[in-house]
């Protein structure tokens, strides 16, 4: 078992007579090259950190669901944002991201005292800090690390059953052999990015692609 409170000391220190509230921030799906990126702005109470709590692409699936409906359960605040194909091919993928954070911390209904974000420098509050590799260091962020992970495994195992061929159950989106064969026999889905495919299937199929979707 992971020692939560042991990694995640950094947080602790954070906390002062002005400081009493912390939210993290995350993302999840800013690689693959279908599905959405979903982010997760979770505020938790430090009295009792949950343990096993760390980056959620090494905790073990079956942790993180448990982790996820516990966080949930503890958690003072938590917000899902979600960001599609469309919106990401409009504006890139890091644009993307950044909007879908904002909107997760626009929509706590507990405002925290610091803001830590993973990696990214947002401002959007007045008191942020953007921390490298956060999952790996934050206890707020690595919560919502978790969140946003089974949220958005959760919606790809539901496009897996609309799209069989693809291996979403699996990939999750992610550019895997099997994945990459089935776009070249299968062709695109309605939820791949465009603008990662150029070197699959060529970059003028894409540009054309991304001109019939935009005017639909």
């Amino acid at each position: 078992m992971i020692d939560t409170l042991k990694i995640f000391n950094h947080d602790l220190e954070l906390l002062n007579d002005n400081i009493k509230t912390i939210a993290g921030i995350d993302e999840v799906g800013r690689g693959p090259l279908a599905g959405p990126v979903v982010t997760a702005c979770v505020v938790m109470p430090y009295d009792k950190m949950l343990e096993g709590v760390f980056d959620s692409k090494k905790v073990s699936k079956k942790n993180r669901l448990r982790l996820y409906d516990e966080i949930l359960s503890k958690a003072m605040s938590v917000s899902i944002s979600v960001r599609n194909e469309k919106r990401i091919d409009e504006i890139n993928i890091l644009n993307a991201t950044k909007e879908c954070m904002k909107e997760s911390y626009e929509k706590l209904i507990v405002k925290p005292d610091l803001l830590l974000v993973d990696a990214v420098k947002l401002n959007i509050a007045e008191n942020e800090m953007a921390i490298i590799k956060g999952d790996a260091t934050s206890y707020a962020i690595a919560c919502a690390s978790i969140v946003a992970k089974v949220y958005r495994d959760k919606m790809m195992e539901d496009y897996a059953k609309l799209y069989p061929n693809y291996d979403f159950e699996n990939n999750v989106g992610y550019g895997t052999k099997k994945h990459v064969e089935a776009l070249k026999t299968y062709g695109i889905t309605p939820i791949h990015r465009l603008s990662f495919l150029s070197k699959i299937i060529g970059e003028e199929e894409c540009k054309r692609l991304y001109m019939e979707r935009k005017a639909k």
